[in-house]
């Protein structure tokens, strides 16, 4: 794999740290900006609303440059809003960062995802989407855990500064390494790659994406209440077990990223079946310590194994778009990440106990599941009826 590659894993990282962190500081910034504990969580929501809207829009924007320009000008827009983040005493100027910060950043990954696999060979998307991917994984392992430790030692504006930090050597990398060619098609192109995208086989993909990585961010989000109320475990215990859960997500990518190319009906049929099983083994055994810890490095590792697949299939399905494939990639893994979370909290509202997250993350899978053997049939069909047409037509 290229330098330039990982380099783009690299800003990913610093990306998904400034998405996931603010999970473990939304109390240090609700006392010293004086809001709400609910109101400081609408930062997290408009950084997920931002991150839908701006993944679209801003691969159309980004069409109208070279990639590295546009690569350079969504990082450098990204780690300024977090120098003001850091900077402000403004609840209103740091959510404003935050939409910002979400644009940036959705611009920034679905131009990456197609400039990632513009560098490799046309069959090792897989490969490719896998190291760029990692870098959310990376956040996950040290990332979201490290953000909370500075903001425990030095306060919340400390993690701000550091995915500013974090961000510098991605710049430079970027700049010296990654190709200065074109965005790869003409701006007039923009409608045929629109209609590219409405293609059968890339919108369900994309809402298969959606699906399982809305029961991904659903448990995840509401992990902690599970380990600590069902598993009793400790609340210390808490920073390790979304570290472990994350190291198996990179696990999960990395493994994906080798079958993604070579076998993908069969890696995502198995993948889905075992994810689903363990989601719903996960509901039945939380009060199990041993199994809880199993299961959240076993279910981490599925879901962003599946989750990424899924990506690298959607890219391989949209070659008619190859400038927005990875806009629409990212604005469906964020729908997901909203719904997911939104389905949870509905669940525990309706008291239905903290395992419920996990029951709407089986949900979500089995539905996901059903959809896609559905789609496969259809295709099946649909194939064999041109063969026999093609077979019956008079030469």
């Amino acid at each position: 794999m290229p330098f330039s590659l990982y380099m783009l894993g690299l800003a990913v990282f610093a990306q998904g740290t400034s998405e996931f962190m603010l999970s473990g500081l939304g109390p240090d910034i609700a006392a010293d900006l004086d809001v709400s504990l609910s109101t400081a969580g609408t930062l997290t929501s408009a950084f997920a609303v931002g991150m839908v809207i701006g993944a679209p829009a801003m691969a159309l924007l980004g069409r109208r440059w070279p990639r590295r320009t546009a690569l350079l000008g969504f990082l450098v827009a990204f780690l300024l809003v977090h120098v003001v983040g850091a900077l402000t005493s403004s609840f209103a100027v740091l959510l404003g960062t935050r939409v910002i910060g979400a644009f940036a950043n959705a611009g920034f990954l679905a131009v990456a995802l197609v400039a990632a696999v513009g560098m490799v060979e046309p069959n090792a998307k897989g490969r490719a989407t896998s190291v760029l991917l990692g870098g959310v994984t990376l956040a996950c392992v040290a990332g979201v855990p490290g953000g909370a430790l500075l903001g425990q030692f030095w306060g919340w504006r400390s993690a701000f500064w550091a995915v500013a930090l974090v961000s510098v050597p991605a710049v430079l990398a970027i700049l010296r390494s990654v190709p200065g060619g074109a965005s790869g098609t003409r701006v007039s192109g923009a409608r045929g790659e629109l209609r590219a995208l409405r293609e059968p086989r890339l919108v369900v993909t994309l809402l298969l994406g959606a699906l399982v990585n809305g029961a991904t961010f659903c448990t995840f989000t509401y992990l902690s209440p599970v380990i600590t109320e069902v598993s009793g475990f400790p609340e210390s215990r808490v920073p390790a077990l979304l570290a472990l859960f994350g190291a198996g997500s990179f696990i999960g990518v990395t493994v994906a990223g080798r079958f993604a190319d070579t076998r993908p009906v069969a890696f995502l049929l198995t993948g889905a079946v075992a994810l689903l099983a363990g989601w719903v083994l996960f509901a039945l055994t939380a009060q199990h310590a041993v199994a809880a810890v199993v299961l959240v490095l076993v279910q981490g590792a599925l879901s962003f194994g599946v989750g990424s697949a899924l990506i690298t299939r959607a890219l391989y399905a949209a070659a008619g778009a190859p400038t927005l494939s990875g806009g629409f990639a990212t604005a469906a893994l964020n729908v997901g990440a909203a719904i997911g979370p939104v389905g949870g909290g509905l669940a525990l509202a309706a008291g239905l106990g903290h395992r419920s997250p996990l029951w709407v993350s089986a949900l979500l899978v089995a539905l996901a599941l059903a959809a896609g053997v559905v789609a496969l049939v259809s295709v099946s069909r649909r194939e064999s009826r041109e063969a026999t047409a093609a077979a019956t037509a008079p030469r």
